[in-house]
């Protein structure tokens, strides 16, 4: 792949710094990330099977994330009037918009396997 000298042919351009900060924010983080990644695997996931998954993650920063990715409208939150309560997060179409970046991500895991210890 070439360096992106010639802004002619750079994609990266097109869609613009402010643009790129707006996805970054909305995706950034030590969780986000691995908690779209699950819930792609998924239909739907209950709130204690992500924090299963996600290991060592506490209570009050997993409902945070959570928060923020339902605001930002990358996840759905479906809560069913249960005793106990029952809450479900699915990738809302937003969300599943991502997938292909991961598909990508993997791509790249691929082509670098080596370097990154794989």
């Amino acid at each position: 792949m070439e360096k992106c000298d010639d802004n002619s042919k750079c994609v990266a351009v097109n869609y613009g710094y402010e643009g790129i900060e707006k996805v970054i924010d909305m995706i950034s983080g030590k969780w986000k990330l691995r908690i779209l990644y699950l819930l792609s695997l998924s239909i739907n996931c209950r709130y204690g099977k992500l924090k299963e998954k996600l290991g060592n993650i506490s209570h009050k920063v997993l409902s945070q994330q959570l928060k923020e990715l339902e605001k930002d409208g990358l996840i759905i939150r479906t809560e069913y009037p249960e005793i106990p309560p029952k809450v479900e997060y699915m990738l809302s179409d937003m969300g599943l918009g991502l997938i292909p970046a991961y598909e990508e991500f993997g791509k790249w895991m691929l082509d670098y396997t080596q370097e990154l210890g794989l």
